[in-house]
């Protein structure tokens, strides 16, 4: 498990390798990861956006964005937690994920980076 706390909140990732297929002849590898949000400040934070960065061996480095995450918006309450799984999808043996959330503490209505740490997506067989 990968962990970084940001003004008291913690993000925590763990990855799986869920399977490989072809389409169209090339090889797709899929992970899942889950995402453990967990504030540990005395503020109630929200969660409105989400910037990834995706990095693979065989191609240039991919920019997701957009508002939430799995379709929502959560708002975490000091001493809450919140879960989501997701996914990706690569060409490559080997990848990694970073990125932040965009938060907004409601207390001040200032919004803040969340910062989601690097994290290893690899298939089992590349790790002789």
């Amino acid at each position: 498990m990968i962990q970084q706390v940001t003004k008291g909140i913690r993000v925590s990732v763990e990855t799986s390798y869920e399977g490989s297929f072809l389409k169209n002849s090339i090889p797709h590898h899929s992970f899942r990861y889950l995402i453990t949000i967990e504030n540990q400040s005395k503020e109630t934070v929200q969660l409105i956006k989400r910037h990834w960065i995706i990095k693979e061996s065989c191609k240039h480095p991919q920019i997701v964005e957009g508002l939430g995450v799995v379709g929502k918006k959560p708002i975490i309450k000091s001493g809450q937690v919140v879960q989501y799984e997701s996914g990706c999808t690569l060409n490559s043996l080997t990848g990694s994920m970073k990125g932040y959330y965009t938060m907004i503490n409601h207390s001040s209505t200032n919004e803040f980076r969340l910062e989601i740490p690097v994290f290893q997506l690899e298939t089992p067989f590349s790790l002789n």
